[in-house]
């Protein structure tokens, strides 16, 4: 994926992280998590120019939604401040650390913005209001209009400071949007922002696919007429058709090192799961069933595959080894399970399951234990995909009689709903990217 060019300068100001001081201040992972109370008051203008002040809400604003997204902090309301912030500054010694911690909030965000020549720079500074004192904080300088990506390497510090692990804010949802009976592949930012369509056929155009390194996507598509399986750059959109056997060509998963894809095909009279290398194009067979065997996904390390079977009667998630052996049955509760989808570390694998007359989403540990239902809403959820740092899902909703791409929180909270887009009424087949580099 191409990485943003204009983006100049990345200056280290202060730094103390949570490794090298020895704290990890949230536990995501934690029974007992809450979200942490944090303040973001405007940023300060340092510069001697008018252009600051109208940059001054924006920062903290943009700063404050994207820290809420990721579901791990409570924004403190403005409304609550006792700071004079005209008198205050933003470093250590100008900063009263008590007007902070007695409203509730355990973390303060400064910043300040000037302007050098057509530069703007852009500082930023995490701080802990109980023990007063720094914890990160980072200098930026770049183009105006990188501002925004400006704010997402912030808040990336910021996570890795208070969790020992970064965002995703760097990464992409690739999805279905279908009008009447024509369908596209579009991509969205983690935060929903700025929709593109990839592909533009005008027929039915299904199930994108990620490669591991987020420098293609794949698909099936009827636009030949018969539904063939492509593999697109959403960059260059230089695209080559990889499958078109008679009937049925659904490419469901890449192999963690790219090189190989899992494929359905019809060809033989029944829905079987081959295996084909991309570089010299062999094909190989790993289920021969009467049975229904499709929906087929790698696990992260590529020794084995979560597939839909129906050969114990109803659809159910069964698991392979990647020569097609050492078979065995996942899933056993409910009458209808499918779409499985492998988390990132391989320790549980998300599905949608039939409840209670609609699909929702559930997971399961990778040997069979401990599942459990993640949504509850009456639109329920399909197609889950993780994030690459596991702590996410996304998956297509009802939502006001409408099909829309959601995302929560690995245990189930924090539902969000992604913005619609114009003329689209239904979104489908949602496929989160890895890490893009995108700035």
């Amino acid at each position: 994926m191409r990485k943003i060019t204009g983006f100049l300068i990345f200056l280290l100001v202060f730094w103390c992280s949570s490794t090298a001081c020895g704290k990890v201040y949230i536990d995501i992972n934690s029974p007992a998590f809450q979200k942490f109370p944090v303040a973001i008051p405007e940023f300060k203008n340092l510069g001697k120019t008018g252009a600051e002040e109208k940059l001054s809400v924006w920062f903290a604003d943009q700063l404050s939604r994207t820290l809420k997204i990721t579901g791990f902090f409570k924004i403190i309301s403005k409304d609550a401040f006792l700071e004079d912030q005209n008198s205050s500054g933003i470093t250590t010694g100008e900063i009263d650390f008590s007007n902070w911690s007695s409203i509730g909030s355990d973390f303060l965000i400064k910043g300040g913005i000037s302007y050098s020549g057509k530069k703007l720079a852009v500082e930023f500074r995490l701080f802990d209001t109980i023990e007063g004192k720094l914890i990160t904080g980072k200098k930026y300088w770049g183009r105006p209009e990188e501002k925004k990506t400006m704010v997402l390497k912030f808040a990336d510090e910021i996570l890795m400071a208070l969790t020992g692990r970064g965002g995703v804010f760097d990464t992409k949802i690739a999805f279905v949007g279908r009008k009447g009976n024509r369908s596209e592949i579009y991509t969205i930012n983690f935060d929903g922002s700025d929709p593109v369509r990839i592909t533009t056929y005008n027929s039915l155009t299904l199930l994108p696919r990620w490669s591991p390194d987020g420098s293609k996507i794949s698909f099936t598509s009827y636009k030949a007429g018969n539904p063939d399986c492509y593999i697109t750059n959403p960059i260059s959109r230089k695209t080559k058709r990889v499958s078109r056997f008679s009937g049925l060509n659904l490419l469901t998963s890449w192999s963690p090192d790219g090189k190989k894809v899992l494929l359905v095909l019809s060809k033989n009279g029944s829905d079987d799961i081959y295996i084909k290398h991309l570089d010299s194009g062999r094909l190989q067979r790993l289920t021969k069933n009467r049975s229904i065997d499709v929906s087929p996904m790698w696990s992260p390390d590529g020794r084995k595959i979560a597939f839909v079977s129906n050969r114990s009667g109803s659809p159910q998630i069964f698991v392979m080894d990647s020569e097609g052996k050492a078979l065995r049955r996942l899933t056993f509760e409910g009458s209808y399970n499918s779409s499985p989808c492998w988390s990132p570390d391989g320790t549980r694998i998300a599905y949608e399951g039939s409840s209670n007359g609609c699909f929702q989403i559930f997971s399961i540990g990778e040997n069979g234990d401990n599942p459990t239902q993640l949504t509850f809403e009456a639109g329920g959820g399909e197609s889950p995909s993780w994030s690459p740092d596991g702590r996410y899902l996304t998956f297509s909703s009802k939502r006001d009689g409408r099909e829309r791409i959601c995302v929560i929180n690995s245990n189930g909270l924090n539902l969000r709903v992604m913005p619609g887009i114009k003329g689209i009424k239904l979104f489908k087949s949602p496929s989160w990217s890895g890490h893009l580099n995108l700035y």
